[in-house]
């Protein structure tokens, strides 16, 4: 057993809170409160007449209250204490231990109570707490942690057990999640040019043609710019062409895009031209006039786009 392990597992039986009283008394206006926020309508919490008929000597508190009376309350909640406090409360350290082993997030996993006798108004209640055990770790999928137990026994204003609990969290130490990958900026489709993009979904690379003069036109556009006709049709591009012209980007940087990154002018073997990323060479290789072919790369389900890789020589 490590020294960690041995540090842990002194914690079992040792008291995690002292006995501690609730700030008021067991009240019939609060009691009225939960009955109608759970809207409970058992008359025994709150018709004298039907508690005493039930065989009881009058109203009782629904056992479901029982935490809720010795809770701090809201305001001790968000105060700062006016002045820190000297030494660490059991509960600081056993936290401060978790979180040394990397066990700093929770979760509460289950309850269960075991109720001795019903609160009537007028019963103090008090509760104390001790830990009943520190599991070894376990892997969970929140994250590999610890189950801890610890019991809650809540006493009367004569010292009587009037309920236990047993409390289980899990601290666990968070997953590490990968960072998503930036998405590539949306290129902006309209019905000019969605023809363009279904097709490059597809892997096709494609280049409208005035209908009437058969003119190549790149980017597409609702006229041509030729005669004037609004007609129009596509021919499929062979892929096939040559850099143009060419820069190489360092900055501005933007997370969806590797650098240094080549953006280059592609004269088509059709004749038009269009911009497009190049890959699989280096940028101090790229050369204007440098035969290339299509390259398509598909930065995420919903994106498509031709790039241009240099082609190979013929007879390589």
């Amino acid at each position: 057993m490590t020294d960690y392990e041995t540090r842990l597992q002194s914690w079992a039986g040792r008291e995690l809170m002292a006995p501690r009283f609730g700030q008021d008394a067991v009240n019939v206006p609060m009691i009225r409160h939960w009955v109608e926020a759970m809207a409970d309508d058992n008359p025994v919490y709150l018709d004298e007449e039907a508690a005493r008929a039930s065989g009881r000597d009058g109203i009782v508190a629904p056992a479901s209250m029982m935490q809720g009376w010795t809770m701090r309350g809201y305001a001790a909640s968000v105060r700062p204490a006016p002045e820190p406090a000297s030494e660490p409360s059991a509960a600081d350290e056993l936290n401060g231990l978790l979180a040394e082993g990397g066990y700093t997030s929770v979760v509460a996993t289950d309850s269960e109570f075991e109720f001795h006798r019903e609160l009537v108004p007028g019963d103090r209640v008090s509760v104390e707490e001790t830990v009943e055990s520190i599991s070894p770790e376990k892997k969970t999928a929140l994250g590999a942690g610890r189950f801890i137990s610890t019991v809650r026994t809540y006493r009367d204003a004569n010292g009587e057990v009037v309920a236990t609990q047993r409390w289980r969290t899990l601290r666990f130490r968070p997953k590490e999640k990968p960072e998503p990958k930036a998405l590539r900026p949306r290129p902006a489709i309209n019905q000019d040019n969605a023809f363009w993009f279904d097709a490059a979904r597809e892997h096709r690379l494609v280049i409208q043609r005035c209908a009437e003069c058969k003119s190549l036109r790149h980017p597409p556009g609702p006229c041509c710019p030729q005669c004037g006709s609004f007609e129009w049709d596509t021919v499929e591009a062979s892929g096939e062409g040559h850099v143009h012209t060419y820069v190489v980007n360092h900055h501005p940087r933007h997370p969806a895009f590797e650098y240094p990154l080549v953006v280059a002018v592609i004269e088509l073997a059709e004749g038009t031209r269009l911009i497009a990323n190049m890959t699989g060479v280096a940028p101090a290789d790229v050369e204007i006039g440098m035969p290339v072919v299509v390259d398509w790369i598909d930065p995420d389900p919903d994106l498509s786009l031709p790039a241009f890789r240099p082609a190979e020589k013929k007879g390589a």
